[in-house]
């Protein structure tokens, strides 16, 4: 065994040259051909959110306990957080990072926390506001989009009018989405919020009853929002029985507390989100509803959530089935005849086409029968010069119609027919009537409000001085860019629910929320795709120390006098937010 070396002892250590002078004369940056710079990029669930909502900078205020100042971000952006974070179907999650990491963020849960967070704390917003005009704006339609483009319209100075056909504001929101979904209380606050700003209402007031475009006169311009509230006849042989009706008027009266009357065995045709959310209504009234639906479970165009809490409720569903008949008893439904399909190759939308299977007829017992098989608009009373077209307004990239000073969006327009396609829509309408009315030239708007590639705009960006907005990146951060050497896998949180055994008979809220500790949990697992959250890497790995702390809060600085370009500092950064570029570019 080699003997131990032994230690030196204070004196025995060797004479070695030292040297006293700075060496700060030394500037080690002339070797560079690269050099650093920080630079944000596009998060891909703000990209994803077509509200354009700045949903990083939401979870990174959420993780710090911030959960108020969170939701300001939010309503900078859309009026309806606390919708969202109940029945958007959250395609920022889809486009989340972590969701080919381990299991995507619950990004519509922390929506939806910061919500009742400001809710309970009886929190208003703080929101910028333009000088007021003397231009005054009608929004036909008290929906997402209609709410939403008149909640910035008089953020930008104008008189705004809204025009409901109801005797209630929201739209679809009111009545197409049950309580046990979307309780009255958060719509009404939220809605109470925009109506605070100075927005006036004219209930009861239905264009073509009483109410037309050439009353409108007074205005400079006018947003159709009129919203898909009739439902597609089944168009079946004894389709007209008492005891067949659509999944609109039906949701309609529960929502208005209207006394329905209701059969024992209830038969709800289609696979959207009105027959899930029929079913789940007519079983809480005391119904025994089976969804018929002609495609297979894999088609089915309802948020696959909600299929699932319809199947935990004990909802029967048949699938690849098709009602052919309503057999009637002294006019009212008895039976429904149907038949069962098997798939044929895609149609028009992508999606295999039912096919019948002869001879495969049957008899279903049934007392009553919801349609659900799609919903429309009712535009007769709309101008033939706006060019209606497969009962859709054809409009121009900003929501213009063939009318001059008329602007359409939500589901009336050719978008996807979603809560927040509906807001966008109502955004988008608002920056290019104020662009409209002020005569501004549009052009590069786009390019200057756009939140990532996928049409998202920003109105924060909008109610800014171009000299104060700051620079947009170009791109938006995958997976493939990031250090994933930073992170560890971590299971998201899920969404406490009530039991299903408490559910049927009680129009309570199913989902009941993240508590804060939840909050702060899942927030922290956010990637911070693409933004600097101050690590600190770039500086502990820098080999020149030519990086710097900035003061709090601020970007890190770089000592370009003694930075030799090594890129070090970009290869140890988690989220892909310093680039090299040549020297002299």
């Amino acid at each position: 065994m080699s003997k131990p070396i032994p230690l030196l002892r204070e004196g025995e250590m060797p004479c070695q040259p030292v040297s006293l002078a700075s060496m700060e004369w030394n500037k080690t940056g002339s070797w560079r051909y690269l050099r650093p710079r920080f630079e944000n990029k596009i998060p891909p669930c703000n990209e994803g959110c077509p509200a354009g909502q700045d949903i990083e900078g939401a979870i990174v205020l959420i993780g710090k306990g911030k959960f108020l100042e969170a939701w300001d971000l939010f309503k900078e952006e859309n009026p309806f957080p606390g919708v969202c974070g109940r029945v958007c179907y959250h395609p920022c999650e889809t486009s989340c990072n972590r969701g080919d990491f381990d299991e995507a963020l619950s990004i519509n849960a922390l929506e939806r926390f910061m919500a009742d967070m400001a809710l309970k704390h009886r929190r208003k917003p703080s929101l910028k506001r333009r000088e007021k005009r003397p231009e005054k704006v009608a929004v036909i339609g008290s929906g997402p989009a209609g709410l939403t483009c008149a909640y910035n319209l008089v953020r930008l100075g104008y008189g705004v009018t809204v025009f409901e056909a109801l005797p209630v504001l929201g739209g679809m929101l009111r009545v197409g989405i049950p309580e046990y979904r979307l309780p009255k209380k958060v719509l009404g606050e939220e809605i109470d919020q925009i109506l605070e700003l100075g927005v006036r209402v004219e209930v009861n007031a239905r264009l073509g009853a009483g109410l037309s475009l050439d009353d409108l006169k007074e205005y400079q311009a006018v947003f159709l929002a009129l919203g898909n509230h009739k439902s597609r006849s089944l168009g079946i042989p004894g389709g007209e029985a008492r005891g067949v009706m659509s999944g609109v008027e039906f949701l309609k009266d529960v929502n208005l507390g209207k006394k329905v009357e209701l059969g024992k065995r209830v038969a709800v045709i289609g696979g959207g989100n009105t027959a899930i959310d029929a079913a789940r209504a007519a079983l809480r009234l005391g119904g025994r509803p089976i969804i018929l639906y002609r495609r297979t479970r894999e088609e089915m165009p309802a948020f696959a959530s909600e299929v699932h809490e319809a199947e935990e409720e004990g909802i029967e569903i048949s699938l690849l089935t098709s009602p052919v008949r309503v057999i009637s008893q002294d006019g009212r439904i008895s039976q429904l005849e149907c038949v069962k399909n098997r798939l044929g190759p895609p149609d028009e939308d992508g999606r295999r086409r039912p096919v019948e299977i002869k001879g495969s007829n049957y008899v279903l017992e049934a007392d009553q029968v919801i349609s659900a098989i799609g919903e429309e608009a009712d535009l007769a009373s709309l101008p033939k010069k706006l060019g209606v077209e497969d009962n859709t307004v054809p409009t121009d990239e900003r929501g213009a119609t063939k009318q001059n000073g008329i602007f359409a969006g939500g589901d009336i327009i050719r978008q996807p027919h979603t809560v927040v396609h509906a807001i966008a829509s109502g955004k988008r309408a608002a920056i290019f009537i104020d662009a409209y009315l002020r005569k501004q030239k549009w052009e590069g708007f786009f390019e200057a409000l756009r939140v990532g590639q996928k049409g998202s705009l920003s109105m924060k960006r909008y109610l800014q001085e171009e000299s104060d907005r700051p620079p947009l990146s170009d791109k938006t951060v995958l997976l493939k860019d990031l250090n994933l050497d930073y992170f560890e896998y971590k299971k998201r949180l899920k969404m406490p629910r009530a039991k299903a055994s408490r559910r049927s008979g009680s129009f309570d809220e199913v989902n009941l929320g993240f508590n804060e500790e939840m909050a702060v949990e899942e927030a922290r697992r956010c990637f911070n795709c693409g933004v600097c959250n101050l690590c600190d890497n770039c500086y502990i790995f820098c080999p020149d120390v030519a990086i710097h702390k900035g003061k709090e809060g601020e970007l890190n600085i770089i000592d370009y006098d003694h930075c030799k370009g090594c890129g070090i500092c970009m290869e140890e950064c988690p989220r892909d937010v310093i680039v090299m570029e040549v020297e002299g570019r």
